[in-house]
């Protein structure tokens, strides 16, 4: 990225929106570059006033229940991710000529001369598994390196800690790209586009274009999903650094300048010499845990990107081979009565379930929960011949229902009206009774969790404790 200027935070008059996981970090590091730092947050619970008293004993001000008015002054403002671009404050910002940074932007700003380079990746679903896919490689190679961004670990720290890196895996959401109109990655991926968070970013077009953001300025590779022709033409429309290369990745045979499986193989057709003639085998589909078709998809993006850092061949079979993905992502909890049971309650919308259904011939799927605005009628459709049964649960199941009767009417339902703790235990025990030998019942629930969960990793535990009971 070469040498250039840190920004210099000194006397400048910051707001920062919102406390919370990236606020609270973003209001120190401002304040001890000797900005003058007001944090602004809506709410004034408990928490937050234990949390104001923390930045207040620093010397940042303040001021909670309202987070809608512009502190007079401001210069800059530094917001959590999650606020929406239509509030009031930022309207206010954007009147009086002043920037809004999110997190991810200030830590592009405030990264040393000649640091790092980030390798960048976003896309409705399979972000975090990718990030640690291509973090895995990378250290497979011999490079230090850590996944960071939207997965728990903040770039903020990542940036400014005394650890060094060669290299940093970064998952970006689309609040955290619309919030980083400088960031200029060495590499990035866009790996799929679905609906999503419309009620944020106001339509699927500016949902797709803050996604696109991301192959700005890119230098060495833009990485695409041949399947899902959006991602490519978020690649057409990027402007990217001269000699930048648009990548494919596909489950079929590759082209040039793309990344494919020939006979159970990964295969590299971009990053070698004369790749209109020539490839490269990278690794085997079995080498990819778990080798459902999306998480290939996942592993081939993870390597595109690797090998657009230069990392050889060898690293990316050893880095998938290490990587084990996190709970509740298409995870096998047992087999009972020669039934395979799969918790994949980090479905939370249609798409990641559609590609979850995909993964397997005969199901029994348990689905239902929060719908978010979805609906459910392509992904029926698509998913209805490899459905043995359903069962129902959750708040908005109806809508599911519904489009099983329309789309799937042959295949038996089961409406389960409950969401007391004990509704997992006798979904599942639905599911066992519709199963047969060499069928795979499913969590993949298609919607969220809240309305009967504290968040989808309990709802996966809460599976997973039903399918112990029933196989003792």
């Amino acid at each position: 990225m070469g040498s250039r200027e840190v920004i210099d935070l000194e006397g400048v008059r910051v707001t920062v929106a919102g406390l919370g996981v990236s606020g609270i970090p973003a209001a120190k590091v401002l304040h001890a570059r000797g900005a003058h730092v007001t944090v602004v947050n809506d709410g004034d619970d408990a928490r937050a006033r234990e949390q104001a008293a923390e930045l207040e004993a620093l010397g940042v001000t303040v001021r909670l229940g309202d987070g809608a008015t512009l502190p007079e002054g401001t210069e800059l403002v530094v917001t959590a991710p999650g606020w929406k671009p239509d509030k009031p404050l930022f309207t206010a910002a954007r009147a009086a000529g002043v920037e809004i940074w999110g997190d991810v932007e200030l830590a592009w700003r405030l990264r040393g001369p000649d640091a790092a380079p980030w390798l960048a990746i976003t896309g409705t679903n399979g972000k975090t598994t990718t990030t640690q896919m291509l973090a895995s490689i990378l250290k497979a190679a011999g490079l230090r390196t850590a996944a960071v961004g939207n997965i728990g670990v903040s770039v903020l720290d990542a940036v400014l800690g005394d650890e060094q890196y060669d290299v940093l895996a970064v998952e970006l959401s689309s609040y955290q790209l619309h919030w980083a109109p400088s960031l200029r990655a060495h590499s990035a991926a866009v790996l799929n586009l679905a609906p999503d968070h419309l009620d944020w970013h106001g339509s699927m077009e500016a949902y797709a274009a803050d996604k696109g953001r991301v192959y700005e300025g890119n230098r060495v590779a833009c990485v695409y999903n041949v399947a899902d022709k959006a991602t490519e033409d978020l690649v057409r429309a990027a402007d990217v650094e001269e000699g930048c290369r648009a990548i494919g990745f596909t489950l079929g045979t590759p082209g040039p300048s793309q990344l494919g499986v020939v006979e159970g193989i990964l295969v590299d057709r971009a990053f070698v010499e004369d790749w209109h003639k020539n490839a490269q085998e990278l690794a085997e589909v079995s080498d990819v845990n778990p080798p459902a078709p999306h998480n290939i998809a996942n592993a081939l993006a993870a390597a595109a990107l690797a090998r657009a850092f230069g990392v050889p061949a060898r690293a990316v079979r050893d880095g998938l081979r290490n990587f084990t993905p996190d709970a509740h992502r298409i995870a096998h909890v047992a087999d009972v009565d020669s039934v395979a049971y799969v918790d994949d309650s980090k479905a939370t919308n249609t798409h990641a379930a559609e590609a979850s259904l995909a993964a397997y011939e005969s199901i029994v799927w348990i689905a239902g929960g929060l719908a978010k605005g979805a609906t459910f009628d392509e992904l029926v459709a698509k998913s209805a011949k490899r459905l043995r049964g359903v069962v129902l649960i959750g708040q908005d199941r109806a809508l599911i229902r519904e489009a099983l009767a329309r789309h799937a009417p042959e295949v038996p339902v089961v409406d389960l009206d409950r969401t007391d703790t004990g509704a997992m235990l006798a979904a599942v025990r639905e599911a066992q009774a519709l199963a047969v030998a060499g069928d795979t019942v499913l969590l993949a629930p298609a919607c969220a969790s809240m309305d009967m969960f504290a968040n989808y990793n309990k709802r996966g535990e809460a599976f997973a404790e039903a399918v112990r009971e029933i196989g003792s």
